[in-house]
């Protein structure tokens, strides 16, 4: 099995076929991980760098976990502890690493086009851990890996992502995602967090009641708020918004139906989600961030032994 593409930018550029192959790669790396010895010789020989210009928690953990369970060597790079904090440039740092012969970069950056911009300019190949608003694919596959694992399928689920849609790149790559794999979905949210293209540009259906959204899907995957990437306030408060878009139990119990509550990460505990659905029985975000690794080794594995 091979993909179609020497990196993993973006949801955007992958065929069915690739989505297709990196879940059922995913599955047989799960397998592995339930093992008492979960290491694998699979990239013995390939050296990783994970370049993060932007802070990260889960993603990293998740991806350098990956990486060690498949035995490669990594080098871990953050903004604040380099060169790039003085100055030096995106490509000179790169380049000055991968003299190295550093085969792969794994990129977080908060400017988005960042990793498409190194995919032009250096030999390695390069997989997108998020860049600005754009897109988090490897989110996104885990997330088709656990609707799929909970539901057994993707066509013809009801999905709707809530939350600051117009902020996030989980919810663009979950939504490319998704529709190629023929799942239905409805973004909802307050009208200034959604952006007022998105029917048209993307196919989906919009929704300013969350409680109808709910009533409709299958699962929800619940974003957070973005306060970091609003430039003015697009809601009066947290805690008016958590009165209006915030999902609870009791709100989950008066729909007479039972829906799987999905959430990326970090979750903002009593704004978009409270504690009592976060850790109920409806919740599968603890099972997304074991799905991630076998996901991320999954990427990782199929790029390192594409057929160049």
């Amino acid at each position: 099995m091979k993909l179609s593409t020497k990196h993993l930018l973006g949801i955007k550029d992958l065929q069915t076929e690739d989505i297709e192959t990196i879940l059922s790669t995913a599955q047989q790396f799960k397998d592995v991980l339930q093992r008492p010895v979960k290491k694998v010789p699979s990239l013995r020989d390939v050296t990783i760098l994970n370049l993060f210009y932007e802070n990260s928690t889960r993603t990293r953990i998740s991806f350098e976990l990956a990486e060690k369970r498949l035995s490669a060597d990594t080098i871990n790079f953050t903004v604040s502890g380099s060169s790039a904090a003085k100055g030096e440039t995106l490509l000179d740092t790169v380049n000055n690493i991968l003299s190295m012969k550093v085969d792969m970069v794994v990129m977080r950056h908060s400017a988005s086009g960042a990793p498409h911009f190194l995919a032009k300019h250096i030999p390695a190949a390069i997989v997108n851990a998020g860049d600005g608003i754009n897109e988090h694919p490897t989110q996104a596959l885990l997330d088709a890996f656990s609707m799929k694992e909970k539901f057994g399928k993707l066509q013809g689920l009801k999905v709707a992502i809530i939350g600051d849609i117009m902020h996030s790149r989980v919810a663009l790559s979950d939504i490319y995602l998704l529709t190629k794999m023929g799942a239905e979905i409805v973004v909802a949210g307050p009208p200034t967090l959604i952006p007022k293209y998105i029917t048209e540009a993307l196919g989906v259906r919009v929704e300013y009641n969350v409680k109808r959204a709910l009533q409709w899907c299958d699962v929800a995957n619940v974003l957070r708020i973005q306060l970091e990437r609003q430039n003015q306030p697009l809601f009066s408060s947290l805690r008016e918004y958590n009165l209006a878009y915030g999902i609870n139990r009791r709100l989950l119990e008066s729909l007479g139906k039972e829906i799987t509550i999905m959430h990326p990460g970090p979750i903002n505990r009593g704004v978009e989600l409270d504690s009592d659905v976060a850790d109920g029985p409806y919740s599968i975000i603890l099972n997304q961030v074991e799905n991630g690794v076998a996901v991320r080794m999954a990427v990782l594995y199929l790029l390192a032994n594409r057929e160049n």
